[in-house]
């Protein structure tokens, strides 16, 4: 049994896409939600803390490790993908080569295409005032970033190769994640392609209409408490 701290954001998505895919495959792990209102500040809340210290979810903890041991928890989506895909053998290559393709892209998309598209989304959507700087220069690596991934579709079906796996389960959340803020795929055939064939999955499908389930208000502009929780918390 996984215990998923959960709420629909690009990153929270992730993980239940990744457990419904799983499903789909023959290799269902049980879970059960553990939603994580980020508005109301659940993610500050000590019991949360001691799974995942970023105060960021999702965070999940496993009570069957395959160690057998005490379970086991993980945070951050990049590390908690990683760790079904060794846990089940599967949405991951098992050779070298496919293997090491994978973790690039996963790190490619922790390390820039979720943070760089997130400030995209914050400065265009939720800053309470404009700042041409930080809209152009957001947006402009996004784009870029949008450009990388639509040369490397060009010759193969998804991220590391012929086969769905993490690395497109870990990217598929941030194409759209931002309805008033969309970017512009128009000149990226590859990247259209093969995110709508991905949105097309029944797991993928399962995964948003969860969210919703979870979050009926998702995609309702924030009240004045809920940007309290979300962007004015420090680090204490």
């Amino acid at each position: 049994m996984i215990d998923l701290h959960y709420w629909p954001t690009p990153n929270g998505h992730k993980i239940p896409m990744m457990l419904e895919e799983l499903v789909e495959q023959g290799h269902a792990l049980a879970y059960t939600i553990k939603p994580v209102d980020i508005g109301a500040g659940d993610q500050f809340k000590p019991d949360f803390l001691a799974i995942a210290p970023n105060n960021k979810m999702p965070a999940i903890v496993d009570h069957t490790p395959a160690d057998g041991g005490a379970p086991i928890s993980v945070f951050e989506s990049g590390a908690i993908l990683l760790y079904l895909a060794d846990k089940t053998g599967r949405l991951i290559p098992r050779d070298l080569r496919g293997r090491v393709a994978t973790l690039e892209w996963l790190f490619w998309q922790v390390g820039g295409l979720g943070p760089m598209t997130g400030q995209h989304g914050h400065f265009n959507v939720y800053a309470p005032e404009p700042v041409p700087y930080a809209i152009d220069r957001y947006s402009h690596e996004t784009a870029r970033l949008l450009g990388v991934l639509d040369k490397h579709l060009v010759d193969r079906a998804f991220i590391a190769g012929d086969a769905y796996g993490i690395a497109d389960i870990a990217c598929y959340p941030w194409i759209l994640a931002y309805d008033k803020a969309p970017p512009d795929l128009s000149e990226l055939p590859h990247l259209r392609r093969w995110h709508a064939e991905i949105e097309a999955r029944p797991s993928t499908q399962r995964a948003y209409a969860l969210g919703r389930q979870v979050n009926p208000s998702i995609g309702q502009p924030l009240s004045d408490a809920e940007r309290k929780q979300l962007f004015g918390q420090g680090a204490g």
